[in-house]
């Protein structure tokens, strides 16, 4: 029988334990553990386990367990939940395999799920197999939790069919198991099959929890699914009882900004009472993303504003913005906001500094991050690449995937676009050539439908038609716009207008509502003295209410971003900006300038009337610049649609007037514009 003193003094340490607050009590409790010999008491062990290891550290429980001679199944437990909160999941797997073959000890119901956790986070599928086996032996094939942990390991292994058995054989399946099988659907990319799921979820009867619900709208999100969506959003509000609460509201404006509806998910931002970094992130990403630059660079504005600090994510859709916009010093300013090592530690944040370097023509700051880059994974290296090859760096580009390769970096379909598309720039037919039959061939990497349009318009641009159209017509899948749209280019610099006619039937068929290819087909009837059919088209826009897309450019001045449209004169410095332009008129009709006034046959993005022609949104945004920055700044511009024929002499002719560096990111490449001559050498 227990001595009165060794009750007081177990009394005594066990009120200590249920008082411990810190690393810094538990060492000496311990010791008096050791001193009074309780240090094998299980009752005073279990809670300092459970304390020490939710400190975040687990150092230290793990060699206050192992000095346990008996361990009994629950300290076991104790420990192995421990590691598995703490992401230590191969010890976890360890300690239970040292549980079963050195103290001879049977898992129970609260041993399984844990351990099946740590299978599946390790995607052990064969430890699996044996644990499933184990369940049935030990009569715990009935328990809700275990078999949810059996879904869990079955789906996290790609075994998906396996999962849906042992979903099937729960007899009462709750929540958790339910959201288990729809969460190993979206794992394996079956989004639809999840959606699907949680109508059988309501079909049964069950309400699903708050968790649930962020996963099917992460599953409408990846669909696109926006029917579903905002039937969810009805069901949140009105039947399911929990509200939209902060992590609903949120996964709601997440789901709507990846189906592309910026004004409701506006609604759902606008009506939260309460709002995290993450609420923010999505509402920036989402504006990003949906082709939204200046709503999203106002809502980080607005965010800043709330003392809200931003994260990766909000950083990524600020940086694309200001990729999208050429906002090279907003960019700059917002990264200042955030230490240089996050974004030389992370990846993701670093891939998005490099392609705004690089999408702002600042190709030698972009290749600076892409050398100190800590972390280098294969999206780095493209978004390298990629950059390269957009600002026309064309040998950099194959001596970077040389590289790649020898650092045994894997290639996917994102590096061959960048080869491709520096094939294209520099009208390296043989190259390009090589670069897309050795996908398949050489990196078991299937051709996708952007890696045929990249070869037809490497193809069609050196003037190789006839190899185009029939690379087309073997394309295992249906030709989009994008690949008929690069045979068109073909057509417009070689002036086939036969197959160029047959090319924007094919495009007027997939985009009825794109003006550009009817503007173009009416200009090859009248090209061509067909009068009839040429006003047969221009009847067809009117009757349809076809709106030519104007053109629309952007340039920073002070950091910030200015927008102009063609013939704009809703700028406060619209004066000054005009009588700019007069000026340079003058200075290069003296060089020899003569604007083509006439119809430019297949130039899509050429403004209908003869005056306009010196008043594309390009050139005002380059007047504007030099009128409002220093004489040794950079001009950058970004423009909407491609840059015509006449703008594109223009800005050599003007960089020469000025002695300025000009450079202008249309929808299709980089121009340099520099003392006369451009970066691409009028190929583009």
């Amino acid at each position: 029988m227990m001595s009165a003193s060794v009750c007081d003094t177990t009394g005594q340490i066990r009120n200590l334990v249920q008082g411990l607050s810190s690393l810094s009590q538990l060492r000496p409790l311990h010791a008096a553990l050791l001193r009074h010999g309780l240090e094998q008491d299980p009752f005073l062990l279990g809670p300092i386990l459970r304390f020490a290891f939710g400190l975040g550290r687990t150092c230290y429980p793990l060699l206050l367990f192992h000095q346990i001679k008996r361990p009994s199944v629950f300290l076991c437990n104790t420990a192995i939940r421990g590691l598995v909160s703490s992401d230590r999941f191969s010890d976890a797997i360890q300690l239970y395999h040292s549980m079963r073959s050195r103290h001879n000890l049977l898992p129970n119901n609260f041993t399984l799920p844990f351990v099946l956790k740590a299978s599946a986070r390790s995607s052990d599928s064969v430890l699996g197999v044996k644990l499933h086996a184990l369940v049935s032996k030990l009569g715990f094939d009935r328990d809700v939790f275990v078999q949810t942990g059996l879904i869990s390991l079955y789906a996290k292994c790609g075994l998906l069919e396996d999962a849906c058995k042992v979903f099937d054989e729960i007899p009462d399946k709750n929540t958790v198991s339910w959201t288990a099988i729809i969460t190993g659907y979206m794992d394996s990319g079956m989004f639809r099959e999840a959606v699907d799921m949680f109508h059988r979820l309501l079909g049964s009867g069950m309400k699903p929890d708050g968790f649930t619900l962020v996963r099917v709208l992460s599953a409408c999100a990846h669909l696109g699914d926006s029917a579903t969506g905002e039937w969810m959003d009805r069901y949140v509000t009105e039947e399911s009882g929990t509200g939209r609460n902060l992590f609903l509201a949120t996964a709601l404006v997440d789901m709507y900004a990846k189906c592309g509806d910026m004004e409701k998910a506006r609604g759902v931002f606008d009506s939260m009472p309460e709002k995290d970094i993450v609420s923010w992130s999505a509402m920036i990403q989402g504006y990003a993303s949906n082709g939204l630059p200046m709503e999203a660079l106002d809502m980080f504005y607005r965010m800043l504003d709330e003392n809200m600090r931003p994260d990766c994510y909000a950083m990524v859709g600020v940086l694309n913005a200001c990729a999208r916009l050429g906002a090279l010093g907003f960019g700059e300013w917002a990264c200042d906001l955030m230490g240089r090592d996050e974004f030389l530690d992370n990846p993701v944040l670093g891939t998005a500094l490099i392609d705004m370097y690089a999408k702002c023509g600042a190709m030698a700051r972009a290749w600076e991050v892409f050398q100190e880059m800590r972390k280098k994974d294969q999206v780095v290296w493209n978004a390298a690449i990629c950059g390269l090859a957009m600002n026309g760096h064309v040998q950099a580009v194959f001596g970077l995937f040389g590289l790649m390769e020898k650092f045994g970096i894997k290639p996917d379909g994102n590096t061959f676009m960048g080869l491709l598309c520096a094939s294209t720039h520099a009208g390296l037919v043989s190259e390009g050539r090589r670069y897309f039959y050795g996908m398949a061939r050489m990196y078991s990497i299937s051709p996708t439908i952007e890696h045929y349009g990249c070869l037809v318009d490497l193809l069609g641009r050196a003037g190789h038609l006839d190899e185009a159209h029939r690379l087309i017509i073997s394309m295992p899948m249906e030709a989009n716009t994008i690949v008929w749209g690069a045979l068109l280019g073909g057509c417009r610099m070689h002036r086939d207008t036969q197959l160029g006619e047959y090319t924007l039937k094919k495009l007027i068929e997939l985009e009825p509502w794109n003006s550009g290819n009817y503007v173009l087909l009416s200009n090859i009837y009248s090209a061509t003295r067909r009068w009839d059919d040429a006003a047969e088209i221009r009847s067809r826009m009117n009757s349809e209410g076809i709106q030519k897309v104007p053109g629309c450019s952007w340039v920073e001045v002070g950091s910030t971003v200015h927008e102009f449209h063609v013939g704009d004169k809703s700028h406060p410095s619209s004066e000054k900006i005009y009588e700019k332009l007069n000026k340079l008129a003058r200075e290069m009709k003296a060089l020899g300038y003569v604007p083509t006034t006439e119809f430019v046959l297949f130039d899509i993005e050429e403004e209908e009337k003869e005056h306009s022609l010196g008043w594309h949104s390009e050139k005002l945004a380059v007047a504007f610049a030099l009128i409002s920055t220093e004489d040794n700044e950079v001009i950058r511009v970004v423009k909407n649609l491609r840059v015509c024929g006449d703008c594109h002499e223009a800005m050599k002719l003007i960089s020469r007037i000025t002695g300025r560096e000009i450079i202008v990111r249309d929808n299709n490449r980089f121009h340099c514009f520099r003392d006369g001559s451009c970066s691409c050498k009028d190929y583009w």
